[in-house]
């Protein structure tokens, strides 16, 4: 199958699923975070950067389709997108495992990050900000952490991506 190969259907819709699949992913993330008050932790705002990245590549994939762009545009940006989701998927494993300690997570995992400008007053210290430590689960949800449900939703989004990439 190659990359220059017609746009069918396939990648219509697999470009659209993924448009709205990560940006609803990472949306819930950024809900827990604003709405529910959880505060990220490093690995986990790192576990966003694929998203932020995939959703406007997404969204020019469906621009490429619509357009009628040469069909090696489109494809070559559900690869992109696939890819971005594999870092993601690498990402998010890595960070269950810090999780569930089958490894160690760096070290700057829930240090304390100092506004800046700190005159290391009352009121200074009141603004501290300590991000959860990394090998700690904010919470869990049928067994998963947000990581974990990552973990899913990133191998989801990839198998969408390789697949409408290389569908004919």
């Amino acid at each position: 199958m190659s990359l220059a190969s017609p746009i069918g259907e396939t990648q219509k819709w697999a470009a659209l699923a993924l448009l709205l699949g990560m940006a609803a992913t990472v949306g819930t993330a950024l809900g827990f975070e604003h709405i529910g008050g959880y505060i990220p932790c490093m690995l986990c705002l790192q576990q966003r950067i694929p998203y932020y990245i995939g959703v406007p590549v997404m969204a020019l994939a469906l621009v490429a389709i619509w357009l009628r762009w040469p069909p090696i545009v489109a494809r070559l940006l559900l690869l992109a997108g696939a890819l971005l989701m594999t870092v993601g998927l690498g990402l998010a494993i890595y960070h269950s495992g810090v999780e569930w300690h089958w490894w160690p997570g760096p070290s700057s995992c829930g240090a304390v990050v100092a506004p800046q400008g700190s005159g290391n007053g009352v009121l200074d210290q009141l603004n501290t900000l300590i991000p959860p430590s990394c090998d700690e689960a904010a919470g869990r949800f049928l067994g998963l952490s947000f990581a974990g449900w990552n973990v899913l939703a990133s191998a989801l989004w990839a198998a969408v991506g390789y697949r409408a990439a290389f569908r004919r």
